[in-house]
């Protein structure tokens, strides 16, 4: 069957071709700039797929082409089709959404604790991230290494790579994003239904929607291998044995394309409008489409209201990110699955042409500077380049290029920006400004970030590393106290160097740190009255070394608290 469909999957490629030649130009164009070797595009109108393609290889510098039945890895959109399989046990009684799942799982128990004290884990809190659980997401095993048993993983135990999932705030208080909740929701269901979660989501969920090309199991069998792309990392080098395996299957497992994805995404909107779904009813669609808390529904994200009522997911594997979106009363969505890790604006950039080109209900004109018409101030752009703190825990680095301001991302450009006045500036591809500021002595302290009128201000952090030169270390006890801490990250031990928030994020260690043999002091940032916060601890100070590192990461950045603790770390290569 996997193979009998290409014909059929070739054949609607030419679909849609009223608005193929600026879809694609924008795809091809993203792709050269941003190097991604393959994607894989489904575009959903009136309920139908009217665009499916395949663009680029199946690996970089590859010959193999990308068709529309070449898989991917789908990363966190598994949860959503995972989730439906929970809810097909719902719809048949054997489950409920709040009764608490220990009272049926075998195999493994959510361990009680004080927090859940008059709480209890339900399926409800597994599926809208309300649980209390932790362990955000799993990073996956190499080929060649022995992959542990979901109870491992649940325990954190030998040779799982990820932690416990605990309860560790009680129980419906809030969302938190919960890799660990849908791994004990994959348990629940094997449990409950008697088979392995591959057989049991192919029986109960894949195989009624026509997902055919769809798998959860891990590995795959030479065959569906053979048919799938290779991934790449942040900086496009292939992932060891072409991907990782996810034993969470439900949180991170699924191999599917953009076609299959797109069919689970017109299954909800055919469900939600009274038509034929074999797996769930109107009923439990709708609870699926309604927010439980924080924008989260059963297994969705959820947004706007009415004819604008979008659901969607994103997700990552290692070499693998991906992009759902549809519409729950139009019958418009779209599919994005790249064969890459990219942290740009690129798959945005391709969203927001398709919305505006099919006229989705969320469609906003572009009123970006066309780069042909944009101008530039090259003494501008270098006085404002450097680092800033667009969220928590989330920088972007802007550069100055041939005298354009441009934003970089995993190394590579992102979005470009022209001068629209005294230290402005306006994206040439979206409705983002900047608007910089000054302290009293004439230095940049941060920036306005404007989008179609809402303006939050973006502290600066530091200038780029690249030009700097090595300085004499003012306080080398320091520098020797950071390099302690940084093995301590390195192996997952307590030092008594790190804060008490990135403690709780080293799991095993972080192998990135591992190779550090010495730090070279290049500078440091007051960043005490900029209210910088990583890991839940107030940033004071910022330390730039260039790092002795065997992996070629060459330059560390070093965020300290108030008591001199490791805040954060990251490893940049500007």
């Amino acid at each position: 069957m996997l193979f009998r469909r290409s014909l059929l999957l070739v054949a609607l490629c030419n679909a849609g071709l009223a608005h193929a030649d600026k879809v694609d130009e924008v795809i091809q164009a993203e792709m050269k700039k941003r190097q991604i070797p393959g994607l894989s595009l489904a575009i959903i109108e009136g309920g139908k797929v009217v665009k499916l393609k395949g663009y680029g290889t199946t690996e970089r510098d590859g010959k193999v082409p990308v068709t529309p039945a070449t898989l991917f890895q789908a990363g966190s959109v598994s949860k959503p089709v995972a989730a439906l399989g929970a809810l097909h046990l719902v719809e048949k009684g054997k489950l409920a959404l709040d009764e608490d799942v220990n009272a049926k799982l075998l195999t493994w128990k959510v361990p009680e604790n004080a927090f859940m004290a008059g709480k209890k884990v339900t399926l409800r809190g597994l599926l809208s991230h309300t649980a209390g659980l932790t362990v955000h997401g799993f990073p996956g095993y190499p080929v060649d290494v022995k992959m542990p048993t979901v109870p491992q993983i649940l325990n954190g135990e030998a040779p799982a790579n990820t932690g416990p999932v605990r309860v560790d705030i009680a129980p419906g208080s809030t969302s938190r994003y919960s890799g660990g909740g849908y791994t004990v929701m994959q348990q629940l269901l094997v449990d409950v239904s008697g088979k392995p979660f591959p057989q049991y989501m192919q029986d109960s969920v894949l195989a009624p929607l026509g997902m055919n090309d769809s798998s959860y199991a891990q590995p795959q069998p030479a065959k569906r291998a053979s048919m799938a792309a290779s991934g790449h990392y942040l900086d496009r080098s292939p992932v060891k044995g072409r991907w990782h395996l996810y034993p969470e299957m439900a949180a991170a497992g699924l191999w599917t394309n953009a076609a299959d994805l797109s069919r689970f995404a017109i299954a909800i909107q055919q469900s939600l409008a009274g038509k034929s779904n074999p797996v769930i009813s109107a009923k439990l669609t709708r609870d699926m489409l309604t927010d439980q808390k924080g924008g989260v529904g059963l297994g969705l994200f959820l947004r706007g209201e009415s004819q604008a009522l979008q659901f969607a997911h994103g997700g990552r594997d290692a070499g693998f990110d991906t992009r759902f979106f549809g519409f729950a009363e139009t019958g418009q969505g779209a599919v994005i699955m790249i064969n890459a890790n990219d942290n740009s604006r690129m798959l945005e950039r391709i969203v927001n042409v398709i919305s505006n080109e099919y006229r989705w209900p969320d469609a906003r004109p572009v009123p970006g500077i066309a780069a042909s018409d944009a101008k530039f101030d090259p003494a501008m752009a270098e006085r404002v380049a450097g680092r800033y703190e667009v969220s928590n825990n989330n920088m972007l680095a802007l550069v100055s290029d041939n005298g354009q301001l441009v934003s970089m991302s995993d190394g590579m450009p992102d979005e470009q920006f022209a001068p629209t006045g005294p230290l402005a500036f306006r994206s040439t591809t979206s409705a983002r400004t900047l608007t910089f500021e000054v302290d009293d002595k004439g230095a940049v302290t941060g920036f306005v970030l404007g989008n179609e009128g809402r303006d939050r201000k973006v502290p600066r952090l530091a200038p780029l590393m690249k030009p700097l030169v090595p300085l004499a270390d003012p306080d080398a006890a320091r520098t020797q106290k950071v390099m302690a801490a940084v093995k301590s990250a390195a192996s997952g031990t307590p030092a008594g160097l790190i804060a008490p928030g990135k403690m709780a994020t080293l799991g095993k260690g972080m192998k990135e740190l591992a190779g550090i043999r010495s730090l070279v002091y290049l500078a440091e940032q007051d960043l005490g009255a900029r209210g910088i916060e990583r890991h839940h601890s107030k940033v004071s100070k910022l330390l730039l070394y260039r790092a002795d590192n065997p992996d070629g990461l060459a330059y560390l950045m070093i965020f300290l608290d108030a008591d001199g603790l490791l805040a954060d770390y990251d490893l940049v290569d500007i």
